[in-house]
């Protein structure tokens, strides 16, 4: 009997979900493919692992938000799965003995290596610390797989995919080499766009008057050396591109911070800083991760925002609207989790039993006055208690009349929930962040199902979840924020309050800034930048490759319409189940090509995860992985690949 032909598939993108994918084709092999053997093409041109986001090659200033115990790009026995759950380390459990965990390569960088030595699992690690964790994971990924499977690294751009559905797929690098392959997967990770309409305006006005004018950027990629020493910079965001923003521009330029003999940290300019004027929709910073462990054990989740509740939701053909149907139940499982930890860790702070709590709560809806009631009888201090539009909108119904006064409300509010962040007397708020992320067990399911109206998709899952989401459990280290006061107190950085408008005054060539928080007082600034991170849109997409394949017709962008409303998102439509990507010539699944990450309407979260927390990105990792390898196992015509450029295996 003849040797089976070699099987070809080409991922493009190198970074933690091509990685993850590649795990995932490590576990699922011996299974789905056996004997044929596989050679895969990886391209990226950045490090395998890492990719562009997580690269080495960034200022060691920048750090991640989340504990080095809360990272992992391993499944383990909570994940659900069609594939075989392969166990790994986490970032924290790596770090604490990297010799023990095969292949092992020390860190080429000293500082790098040293962080590693000493990073505590509670610690908030640089960037450069998970770079080195991923590329340990690409190599671990690598070495897992079997003997029939070898990997080929190209350290190019991939610029264009062509070819018909039913034959070979060719993709084209920047070098003009090309691959083809029997299989395509993109896991492009974050992409940028094209500034719009708007961006581009504001670019155009700052060009004519000498001012600098940034549109959304990954800030480690941003460009930052036009902004003079001691000029008005007006930073309109104040999410995790902020904080990326103020440490590179303060820190970064040669500041540093001394601790007091109070403890007080003070901030140290070293003159090179602009005046940072920062303000967003709602005013404040993201509140700060959670520096501490649970207290209390583990609520059992989900428990009202489940798989039977998903199904009593998608039974019937109506549609759904997220505020209105899913609210509701994903509220009262933050609740769950909040209350359970503050009853079991906290009991002195409670006035009933949780038995008798958990009762009574469980038939109560969210909005009733009977659960107000409960809450206000059970929880006495109303700090104990979750109260959602208290924390969306804090500085809603607030206005001053001097600059001064709120500059001193902001510094009050950011000590708050920098203290309350750090001090494990509140764990119930840790508990509300556990239920949270449980949330996104359900939420897939409620996308896929296409009952979500047009308006509620726009509105409420792209816009104000997403967004209520990362404020709530996506802020920055609490250190950050005691940094912040710091710079505030020095006289850096200036608040500017809520619902702020930014103006371009032709005649003055300078941008004017107003707030709701400071009604009449208009702030002048010479620079402006998008604090905050690019949107990906399809048409404006920066990815040579996705643009050849949308200008070509060959991608469809997902747009949602009903009777009331049409919704494009800029997102690659994707059939969810497996990642293969809509083939607008036939109008379903494109059986060669596939794609995974922020870039599809698959919607992924990220791709590495808390521990135990039984990742969607990881379920969609395996579903690709085993759609692949069984679509690798057909007899498809194979052209043999073009020579190695580097190979690992």
């Amino acid at each position: 009997m003849s040797p089976l032909p070699e099987a070809t598939l080409v991922v493009v993108g190198a970074g933690p979900r091509g990685t993850g994918l590649l795990e995932r084709i490590a576990a699922n092999a011996p299974e789905l493919l056996p004997d044929r053997p596989l050679r895969i093409h990886l391209v990226d041109p950045h490090p395998p692992g890492g990719g562009r986001i997580w690269r080495h090659d960034q200022s060691p200033l920048l750090r991640m938000n989340s504990m080095a115990e809360d990272v992992t790009m391993f499944t383990d026995e909570r994940s659900t799965l069609t594939g075989p759950v392969r166990p790994g380390p986490s970032l924290a459990e790596w770090a604490a003995d990297p010799a023990a965990h095969p292949p092992y390569a020390p860190p080429a960088d000293p500082a790098v290596a040293a962080e590693l030595r000493n990073l505590a699992p509670t610690d908030f690690p640089t960037r450069r610390a998970q770079s080195a964790y991923l590329d340990w994971a690409f190599r671990r990924a690598v070495a897992d797989l079997p003997p029939n499977v070898t990997v080929t690294v190209h350290r190019h751009t991939a610029t264009a995919v062509t070819g018909p559905a039913d034959g070979p797929q060719r993709v084209r690098l920047a070098s003009g080499a090309e691959l083809t392959a029997d299989q395509v997967a993109l896991t492009l990770g974050h992409l940028g766009s094209a500034p719009d309409r708007p961006h581009r305006e504001l670019a155009d006005f700052a060009e004519r008057h000498g001012g600098f004018y940034l549109p959304p950027e990954f800030s480690a990629d941003a460009d930052l050396t036009p902004v003079r020493p001691g000029e008005h910079l007006v930073l309109r965001g104040f999410g995790l591109a902020f904080i990326d923003l103020m440490v590179l521009l303060t820190e970064g330029r040669g500041g540093r911070y001394r601790t007091g003999p109070d403890g007080t940290l003070a901030y140290l300019p070293s003159g090179r800083e602009p005046v940072i004027h920062v303000g967003s929709r709602r005013g404040v910073p993201y509140h700060s991760k959670t520096g501490y462990r649970l207290q209390g054990p583990p609520a059992p989740l989900p428990r009202y925002f489940d798989a039977t509740a998903v199904d009593t939701l998608l039974t019937g053909d109506g549609p759904l609207d997220l505020r209105r149907d899913l609210w509701p139940l994903m509220a009262k499982e933050i609740g769950f989790g909040h209350y359970h930890e503050l009853f079991h860790a906290h009991p002195e702070r409670t006035a009933l039993p949780w038995a008798d709590f958990l009762a009574a709560y469980d038939r109560l809806g969210w909005y009733s006055p009977e659960l107000a009631a409960l809450l206000a009888a059970a929880v006495p201090d109303p700090a104990d208690r979750l109260d959602f539009e208290a924390l969306d909108h804090p500085l809603d119904g607030l206005a001053f009349t001097t600059p001064d006064a709120l500059q001193q409300q902001l510094r009050t509010y950011i000590a708050a929930d920098a203290d309350r962040r750090a001090d494990p007397a509140y764990s119930a708020d840790l508990g509300a962040f556990h239920a949270l992320l449980s949330l996104f067990q359900q939420l897939p399911r409620v996308l896929a199902s296409g009952r979500l109206t047009a308006r509620s998709i726009a509105e409420d899952l792209d816009g104000w979840w997403f967004g209520f989401f990362s404020f709530l459990a996506s802020g920055p280290p609490g250190f950050r924020l005691r940094e912040l006061l710091a710079l505030s107190r020095a006289g850096v950085v200036r608040f500017l309050g809520a619902g702020i408008r930014v103006a371009a005054d032709e005649a003055a060539g300078v941008f004017r800034v107003t707030s709701r928080s400071l009604p009449g007082h208009v702030v002048s600034a010479t620079a402006l930048i998008e604090a905050y991170l690019p949107r990906h849109a399809l048409e404006r997409t920066r990815d040579p490759l996705l643009h050849g394949l949308y200008r070509s017709g060959a991608l469809v962008e997902e747009v949602i319409a009903d009777a009331t409303r049409t919704h494009r998102s800029g997102l690659l439509t994707i059939t969810p189940a497996d990642g293969r990507i809509h083939d607008p010539t036939t109008g379903g699944p494109h059986p060669r090509r596939i794609a995974l990450g922020a870039h599809t309407n698959g919607r992924a979260v990220a791709a590495f995860a808390r521990p135990r927390t039984n990742s969607p990105g990881f379920r969609q990792n395996d579903s690709a992985a085993r759609a692949l390898l069984r679509a690798l196992a057909e007899p498809h015509p194979t052209t043999p690949p073009p020579p190695a450029l580097a190979t690992h295996h």
